[in-house]
């Protein structure tokens, strides 16, 4: 959830990057003393507001996002959780993520594409490869005198099938004992020296294209062989845009990258590490990347505006129960609902006398609390007693409180196997009558109220200042 939030945040431009401000980029507004220019405001706003951004905004209604933004940042500073041992791993983690690349070029990967062909070319050695394929008469392990004769009965009998003239892969799909190929008519594909077992590797090898083999036995059994085709592994250039996408697969790039570091740290000699080697990285980018000195402010700022934001608004109002209450009570007429509600339960029993009983149970009980007095009351051992279903139910969620409660006459209540004997208990709800009843909304309006008053006193606390003829000029210019 965090990434997500971070990504649509606004973006603001990194403190190093200040210094290398080209001369023509004039300050759009200053917030809380600090200078924003025209270009970082325009690549703000312009990411936030594409094509297929539903709620696009003028520049002018989004100034006061990106002005409340650039508070709530401050504030966070101000608090020193950018000092933060959490903050600066996770900062460091997304600044990272975006620095690594730029330690590999295209050379390096065509290097590595180089090693792994030249590596497959030895391991294939002299003899190239081969197609083959082959039908199979498997020997179980611990086979008795009876089971290894009735297979070499049957290639045998195969075999003279295929010196008659039977077709090889249409004998194979009938009767060739290995799952793997023989839906294929047997065909094994392209394979060289070292892949297959040594018996059937030899007799394979041995034969020319087009050739068929004696039965050969191996380890799993009797073999015969056609040599379909024999070559030399391609060119580099023909397999180079595979091996790449292998590599890129394979997370190459990280790899060379950790070699690299830890090769320019050996080299420093002690007087860098990979962390500062990795800044110093992020700073000549920025410096002359505008939009990657950008993408990092992003993670830095947006980092500090989630943590800020969920200590005092977010978090906060989703646990502090007397302040929901509260706010519920003063707002009650806000909160309403197109049609009744059932609040309590539908449950299911063994015993006629527990109907009762488990309505007495709660009958006196805060609706948070009638869980756990049901647990420890009737199924608090390894025989369950009853079974139920708690919540706040509109017609259509629960076919046995549509049937007891909202009198629907066509609900099919599906019986529960062992608990033939259904009930409910609770009451039927017009409106909420508690802040639970429609918590989620209660929760999101009262983050909305303490925002809003959080950023009417940022806006007391901080000056702003902002220059209308530079705004003007904003996505109009050179």
């Amino acid at each position: 959830m965090k990434k997500i939030i971070i990504t649509l945040l606004l973006v603001v431009v990194p403190y190093a990057a200040i210094l290398s401000q080209p001369k023509d980029d004039p300050v759009v507004m200053t917030i809380a003393g600090t200078p924003v220019t025209r270009s970082e405001f325009e690549y703000s706003y312009n990411k936030n507001n594409t094509d297929g951004v539903i709620d696009k905004k003028t520049v002018e209604e989004y100034v006061e996002l990106f002005v409340n933004y650039k508070l709530k940042v401050q504030a966070a500073l101000d608090a020193h959780l950018d000092t933060t041992q959490a903050f600066r791993t996770e900062f460091t983690q997304y600044r990272d993520q975006q620095i690594r690349p730029s330690f590999v070029t295209d050379d390096d990967m065509l290097a590595e594409a180089h090693k792994v062909y030249d590596q497959t070319k030895t391991n294939i050695g002299p003899d190239g490869l081969l197609m083959a394929g082959h039908i199979l008469m498997r020997i179980p392990q611990k086979a008795t005198e009876a089971q290894q004769q009735e297979a070499k009965r049957r290639i045998d009998s195969v075999y003279t099938a295929l010196k008659a003239g039977a077709d090889f892969e249409t004998l194979a799909k009938q009767v060739s004992q290995d799952p793997g190929s023989a839906p294929r008519g047997g065909m094994l594909g392209w394979f060289s020296r070292h892949q297959m077992v040594k018996e059937f590797e030899d007799a394979a090898f041995a034969l020319q294209p087009g050739e068929l083999s004696n039965p050969v036995l191996s380890p799993f059994g009797w073999h015969i062989i056609l040599m379909k085709e024999r070559k030399q592994l391609e060119p580099f250039e023909f397999h180079k845009d595979n091996i790449l996408k292998f590599l890129e697969q394979r997370d190459v790039r990280n790899h060379i990258t950790d070699r690299k570091l830890d090769e320019m740290v050996k080299a420093s000699n002690g007087l860098q590490t990979k962390e500062n080697l990795l800044q110093e990285r992020a700073d000549s980018l920025s410096a002359v990347d505008s939009d990657m000195r950008y993408l990092i402010k992003e993670y830095h700022d947006g980092l500090l505006l989630y943590e800020i934001s969920n200590r005092l608004i977010w978090d906060k109002a989703a646990k502090d129960e007397e302040a929901l209450a509260r706010y519920f009570n003063k707002n009650k007429k806000k909160y309403k609902w197109d049609e009744p509600r059932f609040k309590g339960m539908a449950y299911h029993v063994k015993d006629e006398a527990d109907v009762k009983a488990v309505a007495k149970c709660v009958k006196k009980l805060k609706f948070e609390d009638w869980n756990e007095a049901l647990r420890t009351t009737f199924n608090n051992d390894s025989v369950l007693r009853i079974r139920v279903e708690k919540g706040l139910f509109k017609k259509g969620d629960n076919p046995l409180v549509d049937r007891e409660v909202f009198k629907v006459r066509d609900a099919k209540v599906d019986s529960v196997k062992g608990f033939p004997i259904d009930a409910t208990y609770g009451k039927l709800l017009k409106k909420p009558k508690d802040y639970n009843d429609v918590r989620v909304l209660v929760v999101a309006d009262l983050q909305d109220e303490m925002e809003r008053l959080w950023v009417s006193d940022l806006r007391k606390k901080y000056a702003v200042v902002i220059n209308q003829d530079i705004l003007k000029t904003i996505n109009k210019h050179e």
